[in-house]
């Protein structure tokens, strides 16, 4: 009604009119129809851009259009599989940084320049691999390693063909070779048994110089409860052996306790993770390894430092391993990881520098490095996203402001009506981004005077916000795209002041005595 160009008669007003009142038209014909305002209710926006509905049969359910909203997205996804290669690859660089704590004596340090710790790369080994979907239950699996280790090592490649042959289970063929190896065929089995339980089985045949070597590994696992797995794992052949763990894995921890029997390694493992609800991601964790190579104790955190990458540090002191400091950086589907060897006894002072020292590092890198990049970053992507949608914005704010201008009437009578019984008054509104004291000297408020269309939603002396974004309500738009929002109001009722500020998805329902300014001196 408040766009209806037969009430204004201005040609500029109902011109801007008719423009808004197509706009509430289009919205009328997705909301008056069942199916499309299922489609809109579930998927939004670009649930009605999808291609395919046309042909899709009238008078269905909303169970129905979501299956066949999801009908039409996997066929799309089919149509991409060509592009698809899922590519993940590993780089580990050993160093052996043993010569900062166990120095030879003064009397062999007769090489010039001996004075300097010699810090060494003693092995590397590099992996990648790649998929190809040749169709929607069949994929191509290629990849290859390279390793070398003081100065002697070797690569192989590998081929392998994956079929999901049903819901409940797949298979996989393997082909290899390398030149320290001989041929490989592996033949690798998937199957859920029950819905709680499922079984693994890998058959493998490794050429070489000294025969045949076969090997069978197979995996028993099954659900005990929601958050908790036990596996049971039978390796015959190279290192034969018996596992049995059991893995429990909730939102805020990670537990797991292992034992192994076999040859030549016999050991019990228990290892706890504890995940922090934080922006970064932080966990912490801690493991203890004992069995007749030795004990080993394991701590260390990882954070996620960006978008797409998760750093980690782990101190591992062992009998008779000594003292190692890991490293741990994944990049996406990359993973770089530096095993650093630090010392062949247990001494203080490694121990110290190896949990300190990536402390200090990280610390000193996130201030001056990571946080500056990632608010250039961001500011980068806001920029982006402020130059791509700037037609929009401009458009929506010349919507807004026309329908300012369409609503002064109706708030003038509104106004009217709600003195006349001391009901709810707008006296100022405010949308937009705010800048306090605590904020940065280059920070800007961006705010828009939304008065007039918050005045023009009061009914019965009420006026009621539901839980969504303001910036589409009638005579509003988003002043700031990408950033945090607020809504302030100053208000009168009952010729007492109110204020409120509320988020930008945060529900708003006025009046309210908790609103009222204590006024009292």
């Amino acid at each position: 009604m408040l766009y209806h160009p037969d009430k204004h008669r201005d040609p500029e007003l109902k011109s801007q009119a008719e423009r808004l009142f197509n706009l509430v038209h289009q919205a009328y014909e997705v909301l008056s129809d069942p199916q499309t305002r299922a489609i809109y209710d579930i998927y939004g926006q670009r649930g009605l851009e999808m291609e395919g509905w046309e042909v899709v049969e009238r008078r269905r359910t909303p169970a129905e259009i979501r299956e066949e909203y999801e009908r039409l997205q996997r066929e799309r996804e089919e149509r991409r599989l060509q592009q698809r290669t899922n590519p993940k690859g590993t780089i580990s660089v050993g160093v052996d940084a043993t010569d900062l704590f166990d120095r030879y004596d003064e009397e062999y340090e007769d090489v010039s320049g001996s004075g300097f710790p010699q810090i060494e790369i003693n092995k590397m080994h590099i992996s990648q691999s790649i998929e190809a979907p040749l169709t929607a239950t069949d994929t191509a699996i290629l990849s290859g390693s390279l390793s070398t280790q003081n100065g002697n090592g070797g690569g192989s490649i590998n081929f392998a063909l994956r079929r999901v042959t049903s819901a409940k289970g797949w298979g996989e063929l393997e082909f290899g070779a390398g030149d320290l190896q001989g041929p490989l065929f592996g033949l690798k089995l998937f199957r859920n048994l029950t819905p709680r339980c499922f079984v693994t089985t890998n058959c493998a045949l490794q050429f070489s110089s000294r025969g045949i070597r076969p090997g069978l590994t197979t995996v028993l696992a099954r659900n005990l409860d929601k958050n908790t797995v036990g596996y049971l794992q039978w390796r015959w052949g190279i290192q034969s052996a018996m596992n049995t763990s059991i893995v429990r894995d909730t939102k805020t921890s990670h537990f797991t306790v292992a034992l192994q029997l076999g040859i030549p390694h016999s050991f019990a493992l228990i290892s706890y993770q504890h995940k922090f609800q934080d922006d970064d991601q932080t966990r912490v964790k801690g493991s203890l390894k004992a069995g007749f190579f030795g004990t080993v104790v394991e701590y260390g955190a990882e954070r996620k430092i960006s978008r797409h990458s998760v750093l980690g540090a782990v101190v591992s002191i062992g009998v008779p391993q000594g003292v190692s400091l890991k490293v741990k950086l994944n990049r996406a589907s990359q993973t770089y990881f530096f095993p650093i060897h630090l010392t062949d006894q247990l001494l203080p002072s490694a121990v110290f520098y190896a949990t300190v020292g990536p402390l200090v590092v990280y610390f000193a890198m996130h201030r001056l490095i990571i946080k500056p990049y990632l608010r250039a970053q961001k500011e980068k992507e806001l920029e982006k996203q402020r130059e791509s949608a700037a037609s929009d914005i401009l458009q929506k704010q010349q919507e807004a402001e026309a329908a300012v201008r369409l609503m002064q009437e109706s708030v003038r009578r509104i106004i009217e009506a709600e003195e006349s019984k001391m009901g709810l008054i707008i006296v100022n509104a405010w949308y937009g981004k705010f800048v306090n004291d605590k904020s940065k000297k280059n920070e800007k408020v961006k705010v828009i005077d939304v008065t007039v269309p918050l005045q023009c939603l009061v009914k019965d002396s009420k006026l009621i916000l539901t839980e969504a974004s303001k910036a589409g309500l009638p005579g509003f738009y988003d002043p700031c795209v990408g950033e945090e929002k607020n809504l302030k109001v100053l208000y009168q009722f009952r010729g007492v002041l109110h204020q409120v500020m509320v988020l930008d998805s945060e529900a708003l329902r006025i009046p309210k005595q908790s609103h009222r300014i204590d006024t009292d001196g």
